[in-house]
């Protein structure tokens, strides 16, 4: 549909409500043993239950994602193909990425579901939102999924945006310690995503270099900030101020959306960035402020990945708070990390040079 919302000045003003999605589908999808499993949201969604976060957020019921819309992010035939595979059982599609019975159905409703967000809040029933969904979808890439990925649920909501509702500028910050290649795959050529990336590198997937800038029209709109093991709460904090910052004020979004992934935390057991539960209310704030200031504090957060439990339920639970506009973080029961932090400013130089955000350019 072609929507009223065409420039800063039309934009809808929000209603002041938080949004979430969730659907017991989405447990549906599951592996015992693997880290990728139902736990997660179990886990997730018992932490905002007893902290009475969702009495004060409104449930926006996920729908399937329309099979247009699919159409346009991913390629028919492997949608085909991944249908028909979950259909028959399933089975791994590679070493890292399983698919059950349910695990298209629960895949198209997390697409779906941070879709509906997307319309809650330019449509101004919401201020901003939370997708807790799975399984992840940060990997999928167009004709593939992989990295514990089926369907890019973040690419699905922005692409949604610019066809429904006309939108020119959208970022996307991703902070899982994975480098989105899917989204930067799905994105790399249009000039109307913003993609940005913190990760630690090289990891798997491999890629997202300083170099990945994106192509044609697209190009210098994939902002890369590959980061070596050992990167913790300062280094993000120079991060966001010394290129986020300053790259989203010259892009002017209308809407922001977080891949909001929490295994760069010091305690995961898949990775080595050295983030705090305080680092990522940080990174939260940061994002909420700029939100605030650029794009009427419309911003999305979709649920990624994060593979130690206890993280992983306060770190939602707070970013939840963050979106509420709470004044403080909640309790955190593992503290800062045990290790000193590695420095960034090589990688800080070397992004700033890349994207034209040396002093005086």
């Amino acid at each position: 549909m072609q929507s009223t919302i065409q420039s800063d000045r039309e934009l809808i003003q929000p209603a002041r409500v938080t949004a979430y999605t969730y659907g017991p589908l989405f447990l549906e999808h599951d592996l015992p043993g693997h880290p990728e499993n139902r736990t997660r949201l179990e886990r997730i969604v018992a932490a905002l239950r007893d902290e009475r976060l969702l009495d004060r957020m409104a449930l926006i019921p996920p729908q399937p994602a329309d099979l247009s819309l699919l159409a346009r992010v991913h390629d028919a035939v492997y949608v085909s193909e991944l249908q028909a595979f979950a259909g028959q059982g399933g089975g791994q599609i590679d070493a890292d990425t399983y698919v059950g019975r349910r695990s298209f159905d629960a895949a198209r409703l997390a697409a779906g579901g941070a879709t509906e967000l997307v319309r809650a809040v330019l449509e101004g029933r919401a201020q901003n939102g939370i997708a807790l969904v799975r399984p992840p979808g940060h990997h999928a890439v167009r004709a593939g999924g992989m990295g514990f990925c089926l369907l890019n649920n973040v690419a699905m909501a922005v692409q949604a945006a610019l066809d429904e509702f006309g939108l020119q500028r959208i970022l996307i910050v991703d902070w899982d310690v994975h480098h989105g290649n899917g989204t930067q795959d799905i994105f790399y050529g249009s000039p109307q995503v913003l993609f940005f990336s913190t990760h630690q590198y090289p990891y798997y997937p491999g890629s997202g270099g300083v170099g990945e800038i994106g192509a044609g029209a697209g190009r210098g709109a994939t902002v890369n900030v590959p980061l070596p093991a050992g990167v913790g709460d300062a280094g993000f904090r120079r991060i966001y101020a010394d290129i986020l910052t300053p790259l989203a004020e010259r892009f002017q979004p209308e809407l922001i959306l977080i891949s909001a992934g929490f295994d760069a935390h010091w305690d995961d057991p898949l990775a080595g960035l050295r983030l705090s539960l305080s680092g990522f209310w940080e990174l939260a704030q940061t994002v909420l402020a700029l939100a605030d200031r650029l794009c009427n504090g419309r911003v999305i957060a979709v649920l990624e990945g994060g593979y130690n439990l206890t993280v992983l339920s306060h770190a939602v639970a707070d970013l939840c708070r963050a979106l509420l506009g709470d004044a403080a973080p909640g309790p955190d029961p593992l503290g800062p990390s045990p290790w000193s932090e590695r420095g960034v400013e090589d990688v800080i130089r070397a992004v700033r040079r890349m994207h034209g955000l040396e002093a005086g350019r």
